[in-house]
């Protein structure tokens, strides 16, 4: 037992990462004392973490297409009738509506409680030329260009795609993959026993080729998690993050709260929210180092098959859905963003009118609605939040207020995603009967 203490490598995977997040801080203390990116071992550090970086998550994300696809069409296979698609589906839906609803209720009300946009005028002036200092300007114009309010309904659209080949080629849009591997496996279930059992083993077989692949790359996770998380807080300069401090405690009291909301569902539904957590520290650590749903997903599915003993029917189902159109933590940032902004234009001009009661509730329904219709696009809270402020005649360009900010809170918002995706697993596998960390 001592022996495995003293080496690293038998660690647990979420104690590995742990420490390579520690690491990760005491080596971005060092370049930062000793001349920053800029000098030669900083240059050097960061380029290797670059590279090693790109290199997990490419690994990651080559599998997302192939674990989703083959996990879904088993488990829709497995299914003995139309009835059990149903009841899923539906339990599935409503859980995802009702937890971003709550998401974005409880944004709602502490951002008009805390009030972070309401500060000293020198204070909104500064962070207004932080804004501009960081060239937020152009690089958040750059993401959004070419988008209009009809992105919000082209989910739809992407739920059935002109070319299921093209579409599975693009980790962006997984929905539309989805909806095709629902389909096909829901119509093996419907086939004569003949052509099903050949089509099951299959599929089933590739599920777990998948799963072993899975399992391989993730040895590799705290390596790829240190080189990820390294130059995000080598960048992250706190002096530009002091004036948005309150914003920022805003959003992470929002995101907590949610997840203490999370947690007494759990109880509700005689699942013990501690050791669901304690269960799913691997998924939610890697989530907040990648800042990727669809980039935890092959840990989320194995850690919640594995440690939660939720079926792969049922956590194939849950979790690709969950991971394209649950974005609860995004919902919630959404909806604050929203209202801090036009909090701090009221003070920078004071002609400008704050939102209304009825256009705050117009904000939890774009809120909502975006964070399901741009899952699947880069930087896509920016582009929620741009889309938002169009559609209520807010200025745009003071997007760049919460840009500084924006890397660090989409790390914590994404865990809160993935912890929403494992509950609604594990909750829906309690209502059909499966026995949840029973063994």
């Amino acid at each position: 037992m001592k022996h495995e203490l003293m080496n690293p490598l038998k660690w647990k995977l979420h104690w590995q990462i742990l420490a390579a997040l520690v690491l990760s801080l005491m080596a971005t203390v060092v370049i930062k004392s000793t001349g920053g990116a800029d000098a030669a071992l900083g240059a050097n550090v960061l380029g290797a973490c670059s590279f090693l970086g790109k290199l997990f998550m490419n690994a990651l994300k080559m599998i997302i297409v192939p674990l989703v696809a083959s996990s879904i069409i088993a488990a829709m296979a497995g299914l003995t009738g139309g009835r059990d698609f149903r009841r899923m589906g539906f339990k599935t839906l409503a859980y995802y509506v009702c937890s971003g609803a709550v998401a974005v209720t409880i944004g709602l009300l502490l951002v008009n409680v805390i009030a972070p946009g309401t500060v000293d005028p020198e204070v909104a002036a500064r962070m207004e030329a932080n804004a501009n200092a960081a060239n937020a300007g152009e690089i958040i114009s750059a993401k959004v260009e070419g988008k209009s309010a009809q992105d919000i309904w082209d989910v739809f659209l992407r739920m059935f795609p002109a070319n299921i080949i093209e579409n599975a080629s693009n980790n962006g849009k997984l929905l539309g993959l989805i909806t095709f591997s629902v389909l096909f496996g829901y119509f093996i279930s419907r086939l004569d026993e003949k052509w099903r059992s050949t089509q099951v083993n299959f599929w089933e077989g590739a599920s777990q080729v998948m799963i072993g692949v899975t399992e391989l790359i993730l040895k590799f996770a705290p390596i790829g998690v240190f080189a990820l998380v390294t130059p995000r807080l080598v960048e992250l300069g706190m002096d530009l993050i002091e004036p948005l401090s309150k914003f920022t405690l805003t959003v992470l009291l929002g995101l907590l709260l949610h997840i203490a909301a999370l947690c007494g569902v759990l109880a509700f539904f005689k699942v013990n929210p501690w050791t669901h957590l304690k269960a799913m520290s691997d998924p939610l650590l890697t989530a907040f180092s990648t800042a990727s749903s669809a980039g935890t997903l092959p840990l989320t599915m194995e850690t919640v098959e594995k440690g939660a003993k939720v079926s792969p029917r049922t956590a194939s189902f849950t979790l690709p859905l969950g991971a394209t159109v649950n974005m609860d933590g995004t919902a919630l940032y959404e909806c604050v963003v929203v209202i801090f902004v036009t909090q701090v234009i009221a003070v920078i001009d004071p002609s400008f009118d704050p939102l209304t009661l009825s256009q705050q509730i117009m904000v939890v329904f774009l809120a909502l609605t975006t964070s399901i219709g741009v899952a699947g696009v880069p930087s896509a809270s920016i582009v929620a939040i741009f889309l938002i402020m169009g559609v209520l005649g807010v200025p745009t360009e003071y997007i760049g207020l919460i840009w500084v900010v924006d890397r660090a809170l989409d790390m914590c918002r994404t865990a809160v995603n993935v912890f929403s995706d494992t509950c609604a697993a594990v909750i829906i596998a309690k209502t059909e009967g499966e026995p949840i960390y029973e063994d």
